[in-house]
């Protein structure tokens, strides 16, 4: 059975964090834990709260908490002295401005790129039967001048 709860970061997942978690004395792993067992026996995404990424205020460790964990002290499992947990900086306003305006403009985008798409599809077409035209029209030099040598 499966368990949410703080979980040891991946190999890939470590570029993340300023420095490396101590392995030797545990560390504080990430809670990142995306499977749970659910009644059917079939494992299931969870959307997990995020993350806080911080270094110890003392060993200067890496440190990963989830973000219920924001504003309170927490011990180092590294050195063993409290530290505090920073709260997470609020999306403000102006970054779910940023953000619809991103989401406008990439619908834009695709608007665009499906009718610069339909030319292309209709010019081939159009380049196709001209290749052709002009493939019959040899087809018919070749002919005549055949028959003007016999």
């Amino acid at each position: 059975m499966w368990r949410i709860g703080i979980q040891t970061v991946r190999q890939r997942d470590a570029a993340e964090i300023p420095n490396q978690i101590s392995k030797s004395k545990g560390g504080i792993a990430a809670a990142r834990l995306v499977a749970v067992q659910t009644a059917s026996d079939t494992p299931r995404k969870v959307a997990a709260n995020p993350d806080i990424f911080f270094q110890c205020d003392h060993c200067k460790a890496a440190l990963v908490v989830n973000c219920s964990a924001a504003g309170l002290n927490s011990i180092c499992q590294h050195c063993g002295k409290p530290t505090l947990v920073p709260k997470p900086a609020e999306p403000t306003a102006d970054t779910a401005t940023k953000l619809r305006e991103i989401d406008r403009k990439l619908k834009e985008n695709e608007s665009q790129r499906t009718e610069v798409t339909g030319y292309i599809n209709q010019l081939s077409i159009q380049l196709h039967r001209w290749q052709l035209r002009l493939q019959t029209l040899n087809d018919r030099k070749a002919q005549l001048e055949k028959d003007q040598r016999d």
